[in-house]
């Protein structure tokens, strides 16, 4: 094979190794082993592949690099240094350091080219995929036959633990049967994890699995020194564009080390002063001096990057004629980028007038189509379940990953995957998205959805079936900790509806929040809208909790949530047979209730009212902090049962005589 790789490009390679040691030896903390035997082919996609402007590290159709061995972290940031991104050398020095932009695991929003945040193993597998799929989505809304505004490739970088997840297994599975070709895992196949070498748990032929997949798989067997093989591997992988790839390059854990080379003790600790003096001979590196770049590199480096400047300027020219002559495309590009919705969205959202009765998956079901009527960029799926989530847009197709046509995204019954490719289409950007399931399968889902709440993906999650409610299934399938499991995730929005137009306005405010994620909770069982023109409004949701229903003199507030508003309601009524006022409070969302200003808590649940009582079907834990702690709460403090829905609520003490009863004798 022709090598046109030059003495030059293996002085960058080992600056790269160099200076990623130097900051983990400074830091006293972090994961050599990688850096130094992955920085070879990061260094040839970098160099001669990769499109990117780090004058501009948003360039639109810039190519997407995801680290998704995360504790390799300073590979990434070597890179972002050295190839003129805003990252200075005093952050590569401040390497794990309090208020950094170099810190443990890389971080989207924080580090200057940084594409997602990675760190838990596999999610940044799963991003890549959602990515890839944004890609194809994008181009399809936007290009032309002759002008391609969306052309880029999403590369991704995996180790041995990123393919032992779960979750990569179920991305690269999907990914596979989209046929997603401009997708590219970069597998850094050392054989070594944390523990020692990988056999002790990673035996199977990674290759002939990814086959099975779909993909397109490309061994290259020195990746450590055979910079031609990984120059040609990458070549072949974008030239399939019908799978994606997988290459696998074998390497040697903390290539260069004298004595941790190969051995799990350069995974995860530094080397030590006289290890990483050694090492720095084995690699021919002349100088003593830490975090030293050679001048010849700087040149070197800068040229990739000036290639992607010429890239972006002329892609920035062909944007502009493609705006002038596709206005409708343009508003769509415009629309996508910033998240802005029509001037007359709300006008046209659904409304819903009393006696239209809706299990509240039914009515969101019906808003989320009147969004997507709307909004040409919202797209996304369900795991399997569409048919009684009611999510899925109607006419508008199966997503097809090779041309990008389709708006429902069959992710299979792949929940964790789910959650982390809808991150990836978030990262991505251009586009808003959707996921959906039942609601006991949120926790299949829950480090996609802590990661997008730590990130503020603009996704939303929806999970139907939230509650004893559903009856027959049983407890397997009755969510009972779940609501205030979400709720206790800083960043997460979380919407438990108690009407057709609570549902309508939880859609609202997901798709008019665009700095974060929304999970939105829903019935499976009917549930009457409420009478508009006696009750507060249901704008009163965006404030996560309103008065619904009130009453003179009231001596106790019933606090609900969801399919238990309707409760309370009944129980005012009977409280009020009894000559007891009682107010009723829907608060659809809990934490959003929290976060606003005393005055208005104050508005809702006046502190001179001593007597509050939660009424929700889950557990009580948390209801306190409305209630105080002497108040009552209604709940479910067990795992549920089977058997009709009616037959559960009653024996959990939730309905409407029995919490009537109870309220009445703590009042006398």
């Amino acid at each position: 094979m022709e090598n046109h790789f030059q003495k030059i490009d293996w002085l960058c390679i080992n600056t790269i190794r160099t200076l990623s040691i130097d900051a983990i030896q400074k830091a006293n903390s972090g994961h050599p082993g990688l850096p130094l035997g992955a920085a070879p082919f990061a260094y040839v996609l970098f160099q001669k592949h990769l499109k990117f402007n780090p004058k501009n590290p948003q360039f639109f159709d810039r190519d997407r690099f995801v680290l998704s061995a995360g504790h390799g972290s300073m590979l990434a940031y070597s890179l972002l240094h050295l190839y003129g991104y805003n990252l200075s050398l005093q952050e590569i020095k401040n390497f794990r350091q309090l208020g950094s932009k170099t810190p443990g695991h890389p971080e989207f929003g924080l580090t200057p080219g940084v594409e997602a945040t990675t760190g838990p193993l596999g999610q940044g597998a799963a991003n890549a995929v959602g990515m890839a799929i944004a890609e194809r989505k994008l181009a399809h809304l936007l290009n032309t036959s002759v002008e391609k505004i969306v052309d880029h490739f999403t590369y991704c970088l995996v180790g041995d633990g990123d393919l032992m997840e779960g979750v990569s297994t179920e991305a690269a599975s999907l990914a596979g049967h989209l046929k997603l070709g401009k997708l590219i895992y970069l597998y850094d196949s050392n054989d070594i994890s944390l523990d020692g070498p990988t056999s002790l748990a990673f035996t199977e032929n990674v290759g002939m699995r990814y086959e099975s997949y779909g993909w397109q798989v490309i061994t290259v067997k020195d990746g450590n020194t055979d910079l031609a093989a990984i120059d040609a591997a990458i070549t072949a992988a974008k030239a399939d564009t019908t799978r994606p790839s997988l290459i696998i390059l074998k390497t040697t854990i903390g290539f260069g080390s004298p004595n941790k080379s190969g051995k799990s003790s350069s995974h995860g600790s530094p080397l030590g002063p006289d290890e990483l003096a050694l090492t720095k001979k084995s690699l021919g590196w002349e100088s003593s001096e830490p975090f030293f770049i050679p001048e010849e590199t700087s040149a070197h480096f800068h040229l990739a990057g000036q290639c992607g400047a010429a890239a972006e300027e002329n892609w920035n020219k062909k944007f502009q004629s493609w705006k002038a002559a596709h206005p409708e495309k343009a508003k769509i590009f415009e629309m996508g980028s910033t998240h802005e919705l029509p001037s007359d969205f709300e006008e046209k959202l659904i409304k819903f007038n009393l006696g239209e009765d809706f299990a509240t998956r039914e009515s969101a079901g019906k808003v989320l189509n009147s969004i997507a009527a709307q909004v040409p960029t919202f797209f996304g799926g369900d795991a399997d379940l569409s048919c009684s989530t009611n999510t899925l847009i109607k006419d508008g197709g199966s997503f097809d990953g090779v041309s990008g046509s389709g708006r429902n995204i069959h992710y299979g019954v792949r929940e964790h995957a789910m959650g982390a490719i809808a991150n990836g289409i978030a990262y991505h950007g251009g586009l808003r998205t959707f996921t959906a399931t039942f609601f006991c399968f949120a926790d299949y889902m829950k480090p996609a959805i802590r990661l997008a709440a730590m990130n503020h993906l603009p996704v939303t999650f929806v999970f139907t079936h939230d509650s004893i409610g559903l009856g027959e299934d049983g407890p397997t399938h009755q969510p009972v900790e779940h609501l205030m499991s979400l709720r206790g995730i800083p960043g997460l929005t979380t919407f438990r509806p108690a009407d057709a137009n609570e549902a309508r306005e939880a859609w609202k405010f997901a798709m008019i929040h665009k700095k974060g994620p929304v999970a939105l909770v829903l019935s499976r069982q009917k549930l009457k809208t409420f009478d508009a023109s006696r009750m507060g409004s249901t704008t009163g949701l965006h404030q996560g909790g309103y008065v619904l229903s009130d009453a003179q003199n009231f001596k106790v507030i019933l606090v609900a949530t969801g399919s238990e508003v309707g409760l309370a309601l009944d129980t005012q009524k009977l409280l009020a047979d009894q000559g007891i006022g009682a107010r009723v409070v829907s608060m659809p969302s809990l934490e959003l209730f929290l976060k606003q200003s005393t005055n208005i808590q104050e508005q809702v649940i006046p502190s001179s009212c001593k007597k509050v009582a939660s009424i929700e079907a889950g557990i009580t834990l948390g209801w306190a902090q409305i209630t105080g702690r002497d108040g009552l709460q209604f709940g479910v403090n067990g795992y549920g049962a089977s058997a009709p829905a009616a037959q559960i609520y009653d024996q959990y003490g939730l309905t409407a005589p029995k919490i009537a009863e109870k309220i009445s004798t703590w009042l006398s």
